[in-house]
């Protein structure tokens, strides 16, 4: 079994957190420290135990930020990754990973009134982790200023900073507090996105990708355009990174997104889906199958989806697209295609018996659908 995310942030880390900082800082009472931090720790989850290291922080660090981030700074780890792995955690060297987490929400209370101080401090610990949370604080105090010094950021040599630009700006970011200012309008980081579109990591496209996603909820036509306007001259990589942008409007088959990718309207024929049973036990897989005609004397790009559509506790049904298939069907061809879709209990959805269905999605328009009896 994985281990909860919370687990990592511990007495033992605790403890290696304040021996840190006394390393550097003679006068920190590392003691006082621990205590705060690990009070009622075992009944803490992670965010709370973030919140507690916080707390020891603030009844031990100096009452001035300016002297508060100093330290902070100095207690870094001097061995920082040039990729975009973490090879390491907080030892006797300094500190990175997991208490960074608490580091940054530290900066984002306390350093408000001293953004330049506090943004280069989080500029050193999103190298250690990240500090896509923290930003957040000051995108939302210092806007103008801190878009300026991100608009920085897009060269700089670490690939953690550069991440940063993008992951910390996301309007709808996991775990973060929402940007409101950008999930109404989004415009003022298309232009960060855009000088990172290319750039020469993975880790720093995928980002890009779920940023624009991210847009792409609140702002369809905005995504589809940036998507036109990068797809010309495109690279493999910037193709890849385009496609990832836009699932979130291709499972919703949105038409502008569709075409960007290739996938216009198809020129097809599909039978009915055929049931391998009609009645289906909570725990089973039901298998169907299609068989497609191409309709058309050119080859065609057709992206294939299913919908399963589940019954909510109140009888209505909700669907949830799957991913398929994608191939280019030639001129007059036939084929069939199969998919097996398991019906296990999972924590994420609660399986309600009675009707439910299946729809074949085929580039984003609905050809087929057909129902079937879950029983417990």
């Amino acid at each position: 079994m994985t281990e909860p995310f919370k687990n990592f942030i511990n007495h033992e880390l605790i403890e290696r957190i304040g021996q840190a900082i006394q390393n550097v800082w003679d006068a920190f009472d590392a003691a006082q420290f621990v205590k705060v931090a690990c009070a009622d720790l075992d009944a803490k989850e992670l965010k709370e135990r973030c919140f507690a290291v916080v707390e020891g922080l603030e009844q031990t660090l100096p009452n001035s930020f300016p002297e508060a981030a100093d330290i902070m700074m100095r207690s870094l780890h001097p061995d920082v990754p040039e990729d975009e792995t973490f090879s390491g955690m907080t030892d006797g060297d300094g500190i990175r990973g997991w208490p960074i987490m608490a580091f940054q929400e530290y900066v984002g209370k306390h350093g408000l009134e001293h953004p330049m101080e506090s943004l280069n401090l989080l500029r050193e610990m999103t190298k250690r982790l990240t500090s896509e949370f923290g930003i957040r604080y000051f995108i939302e105090a210092h806007p103008t200023l801190t878009l300026r010094q991100l608009q920085a950021w897009v060269k700089d040599p670490s690939v953690h900073v550069r991440r940063l630009v993008s992951e910390g700006t996301r309007p709808r970011l996991p775990w973060g507090m929402q940007l409101k200012q950008f999930i109404k309008d989004p415009s003022p980081t298309i232009p960060l996105l855009d000088c990172l579109k290319d750039d020469t990591s993975e880790y720093v496209r995928r980002s890009v990708a779920n940023h624009l996603n991210d847009i792409a909820k609140d702002h369809p036509d905005i995504v589809c355009k940036v998507a036109e306007t990068w797809w010309i001259d495109a690279s493999k990589d910037r193709k890849r990174l385009i496609k990832h942008a836009l699932r979130t409007l291709i499972k919703k088959g949105n038409p502008r997104a569709l075409a960007i990718l290739g996938y216009g309207e198809a020129k097809i024929s599909v039978t009915p889906i055929q049931l391998s049973k009609e009645i289906v036990s909570v725990g089973d897989t039901l298998e169907f199958s299609i068989e497609l005609s191409s309709e058309s004397s050119e080859e065609q790009e057709l992206l294939v989806d299913y919908a399963v559509h589940f019954k909510k506790a109140n009888g209505s049904l909700s669907p949830k697209v799957f991913k398929w298939t994608q191939f280019t069907l030639g001129p007059r061809e036939v084929r069939t295609l199969a998919k097996k879709q398991s019906f296990k209990v999972v924590s994420t959805r609660v399986l309600y018996p009675g009707e439910h269905q299946i729809e074949i999605l085929i580039n984003g328009a609905s050809q087929r659908t057909v129902s079937f009896e879950l029983s417990v």
